[in-house]
């Protein structure tokens, strides 16, 4: 019986790192094309942090660090929907959180 609960808490942990991987990138590259939609072809998204359970979830609220240039931004995003799951889900920009501007040489 325990053999049985490992393995079967084994096979829902992968599942789930699965599912995690995959909004990951789904969430990276519809950010990407949504800025691209946008104008803002040059903008590189760096990072994108969200909950734990956002992969489970319809409704997620996630923090992206995008780079132009020397100048570097937090967006607040929303997900609705959800990309492995439905074919139909939307990214909104919600906020501006934070904004840096780095001037000078780094060297």
């Amino acid at each position: 019986m325990v053999r049985f609960i490992f393995y079967l808490s084994l096979l829902a942990g992968l599942g789930y790192g699965g599912l995690y991987l995959y909004y990951d990138i789904s969430v990276e590259r519809s950010l990407k094309d949504h800025l691209d939609d946008l104008g803002l072809t040059a903008v590189e998204v760096k990072r994108i942090d969200f909950d734990t359970m956002a992969p489970l979830v319809k409704d997620a609220h996630i923090t992206a660090e995008v780079v132009y240039g020397s100048a570097a931004a937090s967006l607040d995003i929303r997900v609705i929907g959800h990309p492995a799951f439905s074919e139909d889900y939307r990214i909104e920009l919600d906020s501006l959180q934070a904004f840096r501007l780095s001037i000078g040489s780094g060297g």
